[in-house]
């Protein structure tokens, strides 16, 4: 298993006791992670070689992950978390986008996993406003790991872009982690 993800190119990192948290642009598809989440919808059957165990998975519910194997990706695992649609911020979207990170991070301490990688969860086409999703992502994991020894060694935050990446440079400054 990896205890840190190789081949990054950090942008901005962070130590939470035990842990180092980085924030890189990649396709999150290609890391070499014990874990890889993927920011699912409430079916888990978006498609491909995960789709046969995901149907045996009976969906998830928002605001919480299920774990599948990582098939031919370079990851070992996938954790397909169910982020909430942006519904104006009245409807308990913060606290379903932190469980999402709570819940990954149980399922990867669960497995004894040491690396994982996070996109940014339900900024996509569920809106949810990337500057608030990248403070609860950063603030609860941070939190999480400050709180106990997970096992996590290695966490990146992972964009697709170098625009998607600032929101996290942010929270990364305003939690006093950069």
């Amino acid at each position: 298993m990896p205890t840190a993800i190789a081949n990054i190119s950090s942008l901005a990192a962070a130590a939470i006791g035990s842990a180092r948290l980085d924030v890189c642009v990649a396709d999150i598809t290609t890391l070499d992670a014990d874990a890889i989440v993927n920011a699912a919808n409430r079916t888990l059957l978006g498609g491909g070689d995960l789709l046969a165990e995901c149907r045996t998975l009976g969906g998830c519910e928002t605001g919480s992950a299920k774990m599948t194997r990582g098939y031919r990706l370079p990851a070992g695992h996938v954790i397909h978390a169910v982020g909430p649609v942006w519904q104006g911020g009245h409807a308990g979207e913060e606290d379903l986008l932190a469980s999402c990170y709570r819940t990954a991070l149980g399922l990867a301490a669960g497995a004894h996993l040491a690396s994982i990688a996070f996109p940014a969860i339900s900024t996509g086409v569920y809106a949810f406003p990337a500057d608030r999703a990248a403070r609860i992502a950063v603030g609860t994991v941070a939190a999480e790991l400050g709180a106990s020894d997970r096992g996590i060694a290695h966490l990146v935050f992972c964009c697709f872009a170098r625009g998607a990446a600032d929101p996290y440079l942010t929270a990364f400054a305003e939690l006093g982690l950069a």
